[in-house]
């Protein structure tokens, strides 16, 4: 019948809403109200929780590209570092057949 439909309804909904102290006795009223007032709760948290995720989502953006600022520095740092490495081991190339043959001249005269 629709009054037991009702009456179930009623059950399932006392389960979902918390309800304290008011448990045990409890209106269709009061119930309705609690179920109410526990809703907007828990749309308050949901407002809450979307606005955490925004911020979050904007602080990642933020972190990202601060990410990608310092991995194109570090690109660029490295690309001068290797360039100026090159430029050394160019000019160790060049002395070392100088050294060795010299070592080598005074070797033989020896």
């Amino acid at each position: 019948s629709r009054r037991a439909q009702l009456r179930l309804c009623l059950d399932r909904l006392k389960g979902l809403v918390p309800l304290g102290a008011a448990a045990g006795r409890h209106t269709t009223l009061s119930l309705l109200t609690r179920a109410r007032l526990h809703i907007q709760k828990l749309e308050d948290q949901e407002r809450r929780a979307l606005h955490q995720i925004e911020q979050l989502q904007r602080e990642q953006r933020h972190l990202q590209r601060q990410l990608e600022k310092l991995g194109m520095e570090r690109v660029r740092i490295d690309s001068i570092g290797s360039s100026l490495s090159s430029e050394r081991s160019d000019s160790d190339r060049g002395e070392s057949p100088c050294w060795g043959t010299a070592g080598e001249s005074s070797g033989r005269a020896g």
